[in-house]
């Protein structure tokens, strides 16, 4: 006896939906909207994880070795702390990166090599692990591995998330690996060399580099984030003053686009609809409409500033940058772009992270979450 036609289409979408899941890297969370990968970020979308956390906005200062927590209630310093130093030289505090699960927050030090742990459930100062040359750090999809920028040393190390023991250092032929992002699927990794000026692509399961790629103009590739419908990358040149939109499939560029003097971070609106560009060089903010891939507007921050990384708040309604020549952190109303707060804090900020954030997992850096 034959299916009938509602169990035939019940028992094809069964098999279109395992086909599409079986693509994705083994053990990833499955993706929620294949239009919107970041739609488990939207406004309110706190994982149970991270609901009873306190609201804050870690600020790691490269060229004073310490950390700065901020009230973003109140726009105020309610707590500073030192990094632990083993020797003479800087330790250079270079980005908050949020776990995969969520539960911590490490401070990555390249120059010091090591991670200090931050409790989230109290803002307080943890352990300090001897990890070489983080100068940034991901996870992959599965939650496997922490995957160390190892830039210094022109290396990507994967690491076991929970014990941080090297697991493979994989060599990139390349100078200055620092940032990157997974394809929708996690398969690959699309990472930037900023004093090469090339793109690589990383297959995930794998652990080697499989593809690289000169980037045109030539310049400094920083952030790297992957589009809300999955389809392209886009990549900040801090050198070439603009966006690169790279096709992460065919690993192939289609367009450049000027921003702004320095652009370095990309940030997305929790709605998708806007990413955030912050231009170093010249004190702005560009707004790139992600559906049509054109810019839409400048922010400009009174009196000059050198914007750089940071993060959105968990309700989308602020953009958080660390001023990295400026010893401040900017506040913006993502609304209207208005500076809402100029708070000092120590010397050279960098990756300030904002937490907790909205979305299921962290896939590292300040917070890309989904």
């Amino acid at each position: 006896m034959g299916l009938l036609p509602s169990a035939r289409f019940v028992s094809a979408l069964l098999l279109t939906t395992w086909a599409i899941a079986a693509a994705d890297l083994p053990g990833m969370p499955p993706v929620l909207d294949r239009n919107n990968i970041y739609s488990a970020d939207a406004p309110g979308e706190l994982s149970e994880t991270v609901k009873s956390f306190p609201y804050r906005v870690y600020v790691p200062n490269s060229k004073s070795d310490t950390v700065d927590v901020i009230d973003p209630a109140t726009f105020k310093i309610i707590d500073h702390f030192a990094l632990p130093k083993h020797g003479k030289g800087l330790l250079e505090p270079q980005h908050v990166v949020p776990s995969w699960d969520l539960k911590k927050l490490w401070v990555a030090q390249d120059l010091g090599d090591q991670l200090t742990l931050i409790d989230p459930a109290t803002g307080k100062k943890g352990e300090t692990v001897h990890v070489e040359d983080p100068y940034n750090m991901y996870y992959t999809p599965d939650g496997k591995y922490a995957v160390v920028m190892a830039e210094r040393e022109k290396r990507i190390d994967f690491r076991d998330a929970q014990t941080m023991k090297v697991v493979n250092r994989v060599p990139v032929g390349c100078e200055g690996v620092n940032h990157a992002d997974f394809t929708p699927d996690g398969r690959y990794m699309i990472a930037t060399c900023e004093f090469s000026s090339e793109l690589l692509k990383i297959d995930v399961a794998a652990q080697k580099v499989v593809n690289r790629m000169n980037l045109e103009p030539k310049g400094m590739p920083q952030d790297c984030r992957l589009s809300p419908d999955g389809k392209v990358f886009y990549v900040a040149n801090m050198d070439a003053d603009g966006v690169h939109i790279i096709d992460g499939n065919a690993f192939k560029q289609l367009a450049f686009l000027k921003t702004g003097k320095g652009a370095h971070g990309e940030y997305f609106s929790r709605d998708g609809h806007y990413m955030y560009i912050s231009n170093r060089g010249e004190g702005t903010i560009s707004l790139l409409d992600t559906t049509t891939r054109k810019l839409a507007g400048k922010w400009v921050i009174p009196g000059g500033g050198s914007p750089d990384m940071g993060g959105v708040s968990p309700d989308g309604r602020q953009l958080w940058l660390s001023g990295r020549y400026n010893s401040e952190v900017y506040v913006l109303d993502t609304g209207n772009g208005k500076l809402l707060a100029r708070i000092r804090v120590g010397k050279g900020p960098h990756g300030l992270c904002v937490y907790p954030q909205p979305g299921r997992y962290s896939l590292g850096h300040t917070g890309n979450m989904r």
